[in-house]
């Protein structure tokens, strides 16, 4: 059975920080590039961060940049994401996803490219 589990989510003020957490198991991992993407309330759902399947290369939105590291450990199939200097507009549902792509050399930010997700992680900033 396939599996993805973020945790690691929760409120936290404005300025705060959290560290998810996606936990991969009954799928392939350590082959694949692991992505984050939120959705906000009314919003489509968007590309946050993504690291390659060797953890060499990273890449990230525009909007966390500086604020947020992705990160993996490949003998724990887990991929994480820490949060810092969070403000309200990161307030949503976080997903972790899998590449369908095995040792895919880019880095790739549409949700298509994307086969495996978890269930979510709720964050919310408050201001």
């Amino acid at each position: 059975q396939v599996q993805l589990v973020e945790s690691g989510g929760g409120l936290v003020q404005a300025g705060g920080s959290l560290r998810l957490s996606c936990a991969a198991s009954g799928v392939p991992f350590s082959s694949h590039t692991m992505g984050w993407f939120r959705q906000a309330p009314g919003e489509e759902r968007e590309f946050v961060a993504a690291i390659s399947w060797s953890g060499g290369r990273t890449y990230y939105a525009d909007s966390v940049k500086g604020r947020f590291t992705i990160s993996r450990d490949n003998g724990k199939n887990t991929v994480y994401l820490q949060m810092n200097s969070l403000n309200s507009e990161d307030t949503a549902v976080y997903y972790c996803a899998r590449d369908r792509e095995q040792t895919r050399v880019g880095i790739k930010t549409s949700r298509v490219m994307y086969d495996y997700w978890g269930q979510g992680t709720q964050v919310t900033v408050s201001s």
